[in-house]
């Protein structure tokens, strides 16, 4: 996942937290109509996150098949390094394991 992706999903949560908040703390004070005003406004942010979130996920998971393809193909041509580097990973986890 990119920075720039990251930092749009910290500013996106972060945006509908506050609005989220703002709707909760400033309920039992307002009148009918501000309270539509600001469920309105809840809902609004709500949608739009739920819209960027799926946007950010589906770039994750493009970044991520993309990933999955170049690691399938460097395997590929080069099968005895991905067995030589397979071979390390797996000594490095039993020798992490066998120490607890």
């Amino acid at each position: 996942m990119s920075k720039d992706n990251t930092d749009h999903l910290r500013a996106e949560l972060k945006s509908l937290a506050d609005t989220l908040e703002e709707v909760l703390s400033s309920s039992g004070d307002k009148s009918k109509e501000e309270l539509t005003k600001l469920r309105s406004k809840a809902e609004r942010a709500l949608k739009e996150s739920r819209y960027r979130l799926t946007e950010t996920g589906d770039v994750i998971a493009r970044q991520t098949r993309e990933a999955a393809s170049r690691a399938d193909e460097y395997v590929k041509e080069n099968p005895w390094t991905g067995v030589g580097i397979g071979a390390a990973v797996g000594v490095v986890l039993g020798v992490l394991l066998t120490r607890r």
